[in-house]
């Protein structure tokens, strides 16, 4: 239980990426506040969440500002504290560079950059009283500068920025910010495996562990790590969670 008693937020945890490292927590011990906009998927996460801890659900568009706010301010109020932030959540839509577009932009950085941003702020006293942990989410597809990904390419790594100017700015409080940047089975790669069945087991063979990560079992357990106090001495690193696709240096 190297969560016990811990408070925690994930955002887009209705289903997914997000989905796992919920469960993944709350096995470990930590309260859950799941953030979604899907309220069906929503409350199913939450009746997987409340066998092993008390979770809180919240429906709310995060690309408003206010709602940011009024989410970190609820959780506090019900668990009296936050100690781990997880910004999940983020939509996009692929083009060709030449057809990506404004509205493209505004939708990726709408639903993920500034998200992150107003929580970061939004969640900044509270993690500095825990010496809490945050975990926001890069991508092989800005690092590796993936065909068709011009605004999520954009987004995902203007997140990697501000969380390494996080890490520096925070350190001294004791809040550590890290990024995973996973490659994960989740039911939208389900959908596109059973439509596109050879284009999927050619993605497999450039992984050099032929295979998706888990949501919860690979993701999720690396999202707990980064959440407990293991990695009290990591912070503003990218790691990766893509069976072994991308190799930083």
């Amino acid at each position: 239980m190297r969560l016990q008693g811990k408070v925690g937020i994930v955002t887009g945890s209705a289903s997914g990426i997000g989905r796992g490292i919920a469960l993944a927590m709350a096995k470990e011990g930590a309260h859950i506040a799941i953030v979604d906009v899907n309220e069906e998927k929503g409350k199913d996460t939450l009746a997987q969440v409340n066998p092993y801890t008390e979770g809180m659900l919240f429906i709310k568009d995060i690309s408003v500002k206010e709602n940011v706010d009024e989410i970190v301010a609820a959780v506090v109020k019900k668990f009296g504290k936050l100690d781990i932030l997880v910004n999940n959540a983020h939509v996009s839509r692929q083009a060709p560079f030449m057809e990506t577009t404004q509205e493209m932009f505004n939708l990726s950085f709408g639903t993920g950059f500034y998200p992150t941003f107003h929580f970061m702020q939004a969640a900044y006293p509270e993690l500095k009283k825990t010496q809490g942990k945050v975990i926001n989410f890069a991508s092989g597809a800005g690092l590796d500068g993936q065909v068709t990904q011009t605004s999520y390419a954009a987004a995902k790594e203007a997140i990697r920025a501000i969380s390494r100017v996080a890490a520096n700015e925070w350190g001294p409080d004791g809040i550590t910010v890290n990024l995973i940047s996973p490659i994960a089975l989740t039911p939208g790669v389900e959908q596109w495996r059973e439509s596109a069945p050879q284009l999927y087991d050619a993605m497999i063979q450039k992984i050099p562990l032929r295979r998706l990560g888990d949501p919860e079992q690979d993701i999720g357990q690396v999202a707990v790590f980064l959440a407990s106090r293991e990695s009290d001495y990591i912070t503003g690193q990218t790691i990766m969670v893509d069976g072994g696709s991308i190799k930083l240096r």
